[in-house]
């Protein structure tokens, strides 16, 4: 299969590298420069649990793909959720009628975006549960194990939900097709929504923050502000267990010294975040439904605020 990864930062490089292991053709399109030319000259290294690893993927810079002559069954989304818009109108010319495009980013409310590109029946939404993190350009970790959830959007859709699915799992990316993906993107969106905004503010690795006395308090805040907006939306979790899933990520021996991402693009790299379409996207959909949202508003304030005092670009 002729798959594009687009936006080949620390996750999207995770699925590059296993995909190309699995013997799909693989290419990997980005916008940081360096990057890009770090992966075509010495490939994309990886230190793969505990194992380097570097396979050779071509990677391109998305404003320089007119001459590329790649037609793509399948786009897999890793792109910011900012830069979305941009990143399709760039692989325009790689679409075609049956191009399939799996959206793995954060954040919630995309699919308006990409249907403007693509048949609203080849969309699929999905979230991941993968973790990744980027060393430098042309390098990054990958450890422990994850999951991809995905869903058909376009009605009577499953079997191309299922062939990308079948695709993702022979590459041991663990992929199966959801009937409910609504939820399980609400779900990982309050993994987000708690672990990355505040690790990036308080400096802080995930096992960190936890070991505070005032972790399990703020994590209950902001989760029943996601889950009251879910259920606006009909969609209805476990509180109970939303919060087991987000103390999990608090233990030092599986991922707990992970940075979320947030805290690698903000904190490392100097870029702006994604706070917009997480805690942001809740506060605006809490006032379109009329639901109180005051802790994701604070976070999101403070993120922003943190761009502005470190000239995040």
């Amino acid at each position: 299969m002729n798959i594009v990864i687009a936006g080949a930062g620390a996750m999207g490089s995770r699925f590059g590298i296993m995909l190309k292991q699995a013997g799909e053709n693989v290419i990997l399109v980005d916008g940081w420069q360096q990057h890009i030319d770090e992966i075509n000259q010495n490939g994309l290294k990886a230190n793969f649990n505990g194992q380097d690893v570097t396979e050779f993927i071509s990677a391109y810079n998305q404003n320089d793909l007119s001459d590329v002559d790649f037609s793509a069954d399948l786009v897999i989304l890793f792109t910011k959720a900012m830069q979305l818009d941009n990143m399709l109108q760039s692989l325009d010319n790689m679409l075609g009628k049956d191009t399939i495009v799996l959206c793995l980013l954060n954040g919630i409310g995309h699919e308006d975006v990409i249907k403007k590109y693509v048949d609203y029946d080849n969309i699929l939404l999905g979230n991941t549960m993968w973790t990744a993190g980027m060393e430098g350009p042309g390098k990054v970790t990958l450890f422990g194990n994850g999951s991809v959830d995905l869903q058909n959007l376009g009605e009577g859709k499953e079997d191309v939900a299922q062939k990308v699915a079948d695709v993702l799992t022979n590459a041991d990316l663990n992929a199966r097709v959801s009937s409910d993906i609504l939820t399980s993107i609400y779900r990982k969106a309050c993994v987000n929504g708690t672990m990355n905004g505040l690790c990036t503010i308080l400096d802080s690795n995930m096992a960190d923050f936890g070991d505070t006395s005032v972790a399990k308090p703020i994590v209950q805040k902001i989760v029943s502000e996601f889950l009251a907006v879910a259920r606006a939306e009909n969609v209805f979790l476990d509180e109970e267990a939303v919060i087991e899933q987000i103390n999990g990520c608090f233990n030092r021996e599986t991922i707990g010294l992970h940075h979320p991402s947030m805290y690698q693009d903000l904190i490392i790299n100097n870029r702006l975040t994604e706070i917009d379409y997480i805690n942001g996207a809740i506060v605006r959909k809490g006032k379109e439904y009329g639901v109180p949202t005051p802790y994701c508003e604070f976070l999101t304030q403070l993120i922003h605020s943190k761009e502005e005092i470190v000239e995040a670009k």
